[in-house]
């Protein structure tokens, strides 16, 4: 989905499908390398937003570098632009956040992954269909490395794995992607369920997908630690968008 924002669109993985691989890459650049910064502790979302919105109009100015912020988010549900309230199940449980990103509900809390890219998209490809598919690209680029087939889907949001073992058609949510773009610069991004609570998900109608559950590393029977996670995230990252320096 689109809508103004100071002359930029805003979208969600559901506006903006698959672009070849190869074409992916083309969000590779030749100049600074992106700041890879990750944060200790658990970050409060209302914190993470205006850091990301700071962040975000100091890269348009050019006043600073490119950012990937790796974080973790206290339990919450935030709800993006085309949120339904009668896809907030239990609004009592965790705190809700209304957000500028793209999408519907979902869940933030501890175990889950959560990268915010601030890439300047005038020096890569100004064509959202292309990041958000290089944003898809990254993640089932990470989930390769631990033997994960993620797989888009035409219908909905995020990255998906099939769930044989469950039924010949489950299929399961293991990531979610909602962007938001100002003056060509993005912010928000991507979360991978590395080993969240996953019960907290019920609360929720997760992307306005009821159909669908969600999973993750850990639920797929893979004891990976956030660290490994992190490494692997950063060599897909820098795969598809060129490189990085730690700050």
């Amino acid at each position: 989905m689109t809508r103004p924002d100071h002359g930029e669109p805003l979208v969600n993985a559901a506006g903006a499908r698959l672009a070849r691989a190869s074409d992916a890459l083309a969000m590779r650049i030749d100049g600074p390398p992106v700041e890879w910064t990750i944060a200790e502790g658990l970050v409060p979302y209302a914190q993470a937003v205006e850091a990301m919105e700071a962040r975000a109009a100091a890269i348009a100015a050019g006043e600073v570098a490119e950012q990937v912020w790796l974080v973790e988010h206290p339990p919450l549900y935030t709800a993006g632009t085309s949120a339904d309230d009668a896809d907030l199940v239990d609004p009592g449980r965790f705190p809700v956040h209304r957000t500028g990103r793209g999408g519907q509900y979902t869940y933030h809390g501890p175990g889950q992954r959560v990268a915010y890219a601030m890439l300047d998209l005038t020096r890569r490809r100004q064509d959202l269909r292309l990041y958000v598919a290089a944003l898809e690209d990254w993640l089932i680029g990470t989930l390769g490395h631990f033997n994960v087939r993620g797989e888009r889907r035409e219908d909905r949001v995020g990255v998906w794995v099939r769930r044989p073992e469950k039924g010949a058609a489950v299929e399961d949510k293991i990531a979610a992607i909602g962007i938001r773009v100002r003056r060509w610069v993005t912010y928000h991004g991507i979360a991978l369920n590395v080993e969240p609570d996953l019960s907290h998900f019920s609360g929720i109608v997760p992307c306005g997908v009821a159909e669908h559950g969600v999973t993750s590393l850990v639920d797929l029977g893979l004891p990976v630690t956030m660290p490994e996670v992190d490494s692997i995230l950063r060599a897909e990252f820098e795969r598809v968008f060129g490189p990085t320096v730690t700050r």
